[in-house]
């Protein structure tokens, strides 16, 4: 694997063996010592052009833990502030002898672009409303976890049902997820008023519904997304009050899932917007799940990258 631009990238082969090597990067987690010696030598430089804080986060975990040397750079701290153009910075960066560019980039396509520009492997962290590759992988091993709580040898998710709830129009999490998902055989169900649902939805391997209620009680997994406000520019729902209650995840809502079902939700989360917070604390949530699973799954990925081969 060269790059990690798109969650299209990866066929179930590949996704399986990610999944199963973050299966073993998590025993780290529980060691007194967290570190392996298998990136030791490489460098990795997480390239922020948006603020975050799971994702840099663990992608410096994941790095550190692996032992590489990890540089941290904020576009808000770099010469971008004084006008510098991405492709300048990305060309600066590689030159200094990099071996991968973890990039998030409010402009949709910036990663692709920049592993036109370099060597270095480029993995995409987060991209405009286009796509997060490692947040679909990250919630799969969280959901495989789950359901193989009841199911041992799970390896696919044929005849499971994941609902994605909310702003799936600006939600790069959603694309992502929709396209790694639907390898694994789960059926996806994005659920949406109109004015949040993206245009050309009709060629997505997934199933539509405006009615929360209908789905909910079909769901093994409910998804729920952040509304993304500051990326709205107009009217896409009347009050957040009215969006609560035909969309949010509230506490006679949970009464109607189904036994067994989980929440998902991949942060931040709006509290008291799309998720309650009896939702959020549940029992069957696996919020906090999928933040420990993010430093597990970035360093099998980074260990694909970098690694692997050698």
């Amino acid at each position: 694997m060269r790059h990690l631009l798109s969650a299209a990238d990866l066929d179930q082969t590949q996704i399986t063996e990610i999944l199963d090597l973050a299966e073993e990067m998590s025993l780290v987690q529980g060691r007194p010592v967290k570190k392996l010696p298998a990136l030791r030598g490489r460098t990795v430089v997480n390239l922020f052009f948006e603020d975050s804080t799971r994702t840099r986060s663990s992608f410096e975990i994941a790095g550190k833990w692996l032992s590489a040397d990890v540089i941290n750079i904020s576009g808000k701290g770099s010469s971008v502030s004084k006008g510098e153009s991405l492709r300048d910075t990305v060309l600066t960066v590689a030159a200094m002898g990099v071996d991968a560019l973890v990039i998030r980039h409010h402009a949709s396509g910036a990663p692709w672009q920049a592993s036109r520009w370099i060597d270095a492997h480029v993995l995409n962290a987060g991209d405009g409303t286009h796509e997060h590759p490692t947040q679909a992988l990250l919630d799969a091993f969280t959901i495989r976890r789950h359901l193989r709580s009841s199911t041992p040898d799970l390896m696919r998710f044929d005849g499971k049902t994941v609902a994605i709830v909310g702003d799936i129009t600006h939600s790069r999490v959603a694309r992502s997820n929709v396209l790694l998902l639907a390898t694994l055989g789960a059926q996806v169900i994005l659920v949406a008023p109109p004015t949040l649902l993206p245009a050309g939805i009709d060629s997505w391997p997934v199933l539509v519904c405006t009615d929360f209620d209908e789905v909910l009680p079909q769901a093994d997994i409910v998804m729920m997304l952040r509304v993304q406000r500051e990326r709205m520019s107009g009217g896409y729902f009347p009050t957040p009050r009215e969006y609560t209650i035909s969309y949010g995840l509230t506490r006679p809502r949970l009464e109607m899932m189904k036994p067994g079902a989980a929440i998902c939700h991949p942060g931040p989360m709006n509290r008291g917007l799309e998720i309650s917070a009896d939702a959020a604390d549940a029992a069957n949530s696996l919020i906090l799940e999928q933040v420990a699973a993010g430093v597990s799954v970035r360093m099998s990925v980074l260990y694909e990258l970098l690694g692997g081969a050698e």
